[in-house]
């Protein structure tokens, strides 16, 4: 068994195993009743599905780019083709930026962890900004096709919230904008 896994068995815990990390160890959670041999099989399992999760949430920016050109292709009839994503660790205030001109696309890294879901709005946010650099009603109603955009920005909002981000424009005379839309763009 690896170092950092701890083992907690419950009498109460009939036909369920589960894990979870505190810090940087797991916590593997098995019924009192599984035998040794029964314990390593489940843990090696339940350590394999907590990885895979982990790496689903977590992706590379090669992972990056194929999502990417999957929604452009899925949400916005595959005309938004970026040069390269990947995630950057320079964004305190954005959740990511676009540069159209040479179509390069970044995703603060304090994207990762956070749902797949909004991972994948704030993708299609500056995929959209790939065809409309502007922040209009042609580029809102491209955004629009991601059927999980408004519950993404509630999402962000919050976080932005719980974390005391500004929520300002980005200097945009009567432009209020959420926090995901603040861009380097000049435009």
């Amino acid at each position: 068994m690896p170092p950092n896994v701890e083992v907690r068995r419950s009498d109460r815990r009939r036909r369920t195993v589960s894990a979870y990390r505190d810090g940087d160890k797991v916590v593997v959670m098995l019924p009192s009743r599984l035998s040794k041999a029964e314990e390593e099989q489940w843990i090696a399992t339940i350590l394999e599905r907590l990885e895979e999760r982990e790496r689903r949430r977590r992706p590379s920016d090669a992972d990056l780019e194929i999502r990417a050109r999957e929604l452009s292709r899925r949400h916005l009839g595959g005309r938004a083709v970026p040069a390269s994503v990947r995630w950057v660790g320079n964004q305190r205030t954005r959740w990511g930026s676009c540069t159209p001109d040479d179509g390069t696309i970044r995703l603060s890294t304090r994207l990762r962890g956070m749902p797949s879901w909004v991972v994948d709005y704030v993708l299609v946010h500056e995929l959209a900004h790939l065809l409309v650099p502007g922040h209009g009603a042609d580029f809102w109603k491209l955004v629009g096709n991601y059927p999980k955009a408004e519950r993404a920005r509630g999402y962000l909002e919050g976080v932005a919230a719980a974390a005391h981000l500004p929520m300002e424009g980005d200097g945009v005379a009567g432009d209020e904008l959420p926090p995901e839309c603040r861009h380097g763009v000049a435009g």
